[in-house]
């Protein structure tokens, strides 16, 4: 009989998929991708976390979740061992009829106690109400916050001299949390970038910890954290107005922070690109693409030497190396291909690779340095 590790990697296989590629697609770990095929279990930090990993990875595959989850019970009831002191237990010499006539008195024993017990309750304390567990709003006072929510619990997101609110508003098969711009719907081990006053810049980054799905009340473990990176895009370029060439300055674009920005590529059309990345040594490499609701938000990956990475973009891709040197760059866009450069040995960089628009209405591919 096909085993579960079996059962998901001759999947993967026969699809041609990589764990790189698919930990990219499902934002999963790929030592817990690994670790399922292996089964593995003992890698993953808690149940409540293997078996939302495998549920999401059996959901990508195509396969029938119920079926995996059935496979897994089935392998820990296997590997659960008897007790050595049942192995050894001797059979009771106790004749039949005596241990059927003692069980018989037992019970009547226990019925008639319960009976007992029953009548002794007050009738009052039938009709006790339980008291039921306040609502609690928080408020984001410092750079982030992890706490336990229930439903109906609530954080102020305090923004631009606005207070925003995020309300947990159910948790079933998924959490689903009521922001003002609309609901946001996530799973275990995922989080998400949001928008939540509508400046089109992603402020916020919300990511589920821990929950056990239908049981709403066991709560669920969120993650607030400010891109307090945000507030430096949206002041050097705000209304993207900061990318005017002035004669002879080359490449450098001028700007409150010129020294910061250079232009990559320039174009009537904002085109889909493509950064490759080909790594010369041990590096932690971060990437999120920029403004793409519909696919995933943050990833990082250990790289080492020979390593390559393609990501591909519709608007723009935020970067963060650990290691400047480590890594080499480039950006395929209109059949041409430019190499980045973002910084010295040992530096660690923070670059956005991004079209802006320009005062007069053509689009520039800008490589723009957070500090």
């Amino acid at each position: 009989m096909e085993s579960l590790g079996d059962k998901l990697r001759t999947t993967r296989e026969s699809k041609g998929y990589t764990f790189d590629y698919i930990g990219r697609e499902t934002n999963i770990a790929t030592r817990y991708l690994e670790a399922l095929e292996t089964e593995n279990f003992s890698v993953f930090p808690g149940e409540p976390y293997l078996l939302g990993f495998l549920r999401n990875y059996g959901e990508y595959l195509g396969l029938d979740v119920n079926e995996l989850l059935a496979m897994y019970r089935a392998w820990k009831i296997q590997e659960q061992p008897i007790p050595v002191e049942q192995l050894l237990k001797s059979p009771s010499k106790l004749p039949k009829i005596l241990l059927t006539v003692f069980l018989i008195l037992a019970g009547v024993a226990v019925v008639g106690g319960g009976v007992y017990f029953f009548m002794r309750i007050p009738w009052k304390a039938n009709t006790a109400k339980t008291a039921e567990r306040p609502l609690v709003a928080y408020t984001l006072e410092g750079s982030f916050l992890e706490q336990r929510f229930y439903r109906g619990d609530s954080i102020l997101i305090p923004l631009g001299g606005n207070q925003y609110k995020i309300t947990l508003f159910n948790l079933g098969e998924a959490v689903t949390l009521a922001a003002p711009m609309g609901n946001v719907i996530l799973d275990l081990g995922q989080e998400r970038s949001i928008d939540i006053n509508s400046d089109g810049l992603d402020d916020i980054r919300v990511g589920v910890q821990d929950f056990v799905r239908n049981d709403p009340s066991l709560g669920v473990r969120l993650r607030f954290d400010i891109n307090s990176d945000m507030g430096i895009i949206s002041e050097n370029i705000r209304n993207e107005e900061i990318l005017s060439t002035p004669a002879g300055t080359g490449n450098d674009i001028t700007a409150n922070n010129a020294s910061n920005i250079k232009e990559i590529f320039k174009s009537a059309n904002a085109y889909p690109f493509t950064l490759q990345a080909s790594f010369q040594g041990y590096c932690m490499f971060r990437w999120e693409l920029l403004r793409e609701p519909d696919r995933p938000d943050r990833q990082e990956q250990y790289f080492v030497r020979t390593n390559e990475l393609d990501i591909q973009a519709k608007n723009g891709i935020r970067i963060w190396v650990s290691n400047a040197t480590a890594v080499k760059l480039q950006v395929i866009v209109a059949g041409e291909t430019k190499v980045l450069e973002i910084g010295g040995a040992g530096e660690v960089v923070v670059t956005d690779i991004r079209w802006v628009r320009d005062d007069d209405g053509r689009f520039r591919l800008a490589q723009i340095r957070i500090d």
